[in-house]
């Protein structure tokens, strides 16, 4: 089959050369914006006079039945045309003759392959931000379920302070509404179109790219053709927001790791969301918030090998700019995956509410609240500090706990304190008399709750913005 390029060639390209340089396994999958942005050059064309109506007509038709056979798993992909395009145009050509030949005019592979991008582009924030909304529904209606229910809170991994679960899951949702906000970015940065850049430096053809940018949704146009074809950056955004998504997914999934481990027993996986060993029958493991965590690895590498093929590349087009769709297409993939995966694991996982309330009880994460109460009987914190310090090592010795020693014991540290400090140190008082905005007091997760669920209305009108603008 000869190439659609190969005029001024003596000879056919090795087998494993086209092995080497073909692209078609992985970018068939841009079919429909292939097809949709030639038929909007095609009517650009015409309209313009460069090619006639007739033609116009052929390829149109030709174009609609060719996305037809793709979707009916009729149409036979050829490694030897190498990409999308030209086995799109050589079937176009074959079906209808020597139109099929104009549809080219004014246009190259290079903004042809780039305008592709930034439309998939496009529809996968598209569909990455109703996963991602979603999700912080999921999180949300957890927290607003679980104002009330108390937890240790962590530093180092050690008992810190009494929090709520409410708490710890809005700080999640706070990432993943950071993580909305960098989608936007994507957005933005895609939303511009390349086509009519051609090869390099434009046409000479009298060629209307603001039509085109209209017909396909697109709010900007690249102004210099160079920049167009060689630009990838608003796929290293979308890279880079990935990465930043993972981390936070591997996080939360860090944290369902410990909290199902029998130490923790905070919660437990629903059984289609955990699995077995294959030689210890007792096992319930979290693999899928391990696999989340894990899959996180394999998106940090897509962002770095973008990076790597872009570092040194000279304007404007290189072959190199191949490699900024598998790694792309992967983490699409995953990122689908993963959010729909971690949505519907944390809206059927069990919440063990006595085991977290057994665990404030049982440590000495309260003992910055009575440092604070002598604060409020007048003594410097940096005493305070001092002097819970030696009372909770002095309760060690005794084994027991802050609120298990009597007054008295108390009062061989600091003569400050009252009756009431039993009631200061109870885990429900320690988190109530938190006052300082951002803090776990359950009004405060009450009204960010509130907050966020209005927050997730003006996201959705981001989303429906983009649904229609693709």
């Amino acid at each position: 089959m000869p190439k659609l390029w190969g005029g001024r060639f003596t000879k056919e390209t090795s087998e494993w050369v086209d092995a080497y340089n073909a692209s078609i396994s992985y970018d068939k999958r841009l079919y429909r914006e292939d097809i949709r942005g030639s038929i909007a050059h095609a009517t650009m064309l015409v309209r313009q006079g460069i090619i006639t109506k007739e033609d116009g007509k052929k390829i149109v038709a030709g174009l609609k039945e060719i996305l037809q056979k793709i979707e009916d798993g009729k149409f036979e992909f050829s490694q030897k045309l190498e990409d999308i395009h030209m086995n799109i145009e050589a079937r176009l050509t074959e079906m209808i003759g020597a139109a099929g030949g104009r549809l080219h005019s004014a246009r190259s592979r290079n903004d042809q392959v780039a305008l592709d991008m930034h439309m998939y582009m496009k529809r996968v924030v598209a569909e990455l931000g109703e996963l991602l909304i979603f999700l912080e529904e999921e999180i949300l209606d957890l927290a607003a379920k679980n104002c009330d229910t108390i937890m240790p809170g962590y530093t180092h991994l050690q008992r810190a302070q009494p929090i709520t679960f409410a708490h710890n899951m809005l700080a999640y949702f706070n990432m993943f509404k950071r993580d909305f906000e960098r989608l936007q970015g994507v957005w933005q940065r895609a939303d511009i179109m390349p086509l009519g850049a051609c090869a390099i430096a434009g046409s000479t053809l009298p060629i209307d790219r603001q039509f085109v940018a209209k017909e396909l949704n697109f709010s900007d146009i690249y102004s210099n053709s160079m920049d167009a074809i060689s630009d990838r950056d608003y796929i290293l955004e979308f890279l880079s927001f990935a990465s930043i998504l993972m981390m936070h997914v591997s996080r939360m999934a860090e944290e369902i790791c410990l909290w199902n481990s029998t130490e923790f027993g905070f919660i437990e996986l629903d059984d289609a969301y955990a699995t077995g060993s294959s030689m210890m029958p007792q096992k319930k493991n979290p693999d899928i918030a391990e696999l989340a965590r894990g899959k996180t690895g394999r998106v940090y590498g897509a962002l770095m090998q973008m990076l790597t093929v872009l570092k040194g590349l000279p304007l404007a087009y290189n072959k190199d700019l191949q490699e900024d769709k598998e790694g792309f297409f992967d983490v699409v993939d995953t990122l689908q995956l993963t959010l729909t995966v971690l949505k519907n694991m944390l809206a059927t996982m069990t919440l063990k509410k006595d085991r977290m309330k057994e665990a404030v009880c049982h440590d000495f994460s309260n003992a910055t609240d009575l440092a604070e109460y002598l604060v409020k009987k007048g003594v410097p914190f940096r005493k305070a500090h001092e002097i819970v310090g030696k009372t909770v090592a002095y309760a060690i010795e005794q084994g027991k706990y802050l609120g298990e020693l009597t007054l008295d014991e108390f009062r061989n540290y600091a003569a400050e304190v009252e009756k009431d400090v039993y009631e200061v140190l109870k885990p429900e008082n320690c988190v109530a008399s938190r006052i300082s905005f951002g803090s776990p007091k359950v009004e405060f997760n009450r009204s960010q709750c509130d907050t966020n669920k209005q927050l997730i209305v003006k996201q959705k009108e981001f989303l429906s913005f983009w649904q229609n603008n693709m």
